[in-house]
């Protein structure tokens, strides 16, 4: 009786760790890469994630190398895909923060820096 009560318990565990993963949209690459060197200041930030976004509840900022926000307008959202247009933030650390809500009512959140410079 103990082992099969331990077998059904484990079992139960690994259903909803498993359920629990894919429940998420979690960001799968980006434009500029994440922690990549480019040599000049992008036009846009990219990201991809692996589920659909709500648009209405998804948004990611960017701050250049002053501290300042250089994301230039509001994110748009095409499926898994959500992007963002920059002004020029110059030569330095840009820092990438992003929140989102998947299509299966799941938020997640995360950030990342990307350089620019020769």
């Amino acid at each position: 009786m103990r082992r099969s009560s331990l077998i059904w318990i484990i079992t139960l565990l690994l259903s909803f760790a498993t359920g629990k993963a894919d429940a998420h949209a979690f960001l799968d690459r980006a434009e500029p890469r994440v922690g990549n060197k480019v040599p000049s200041p992008p036009r846009e930030v990219t990201l991809y994630f692996t589920q659909k976004l709500e648009p209405a509840f998804s948004s990611v900022t960017v701050t250049g190398p002053s501290g300042q926000r250089v994301d230039a307008g509001k994110a748009r959202v095409n499926g898994n895909q959500m992007s963002v247009p920059l002004k020029g933030g110059g030569v330095g650390t840009y820092h990438v923060n992003w929140h989102v809500l998947s299509v299966d009512t799941h938020t997640t959140d995360g950030n990342f820096t990307f350089q620019v410079g020769p």
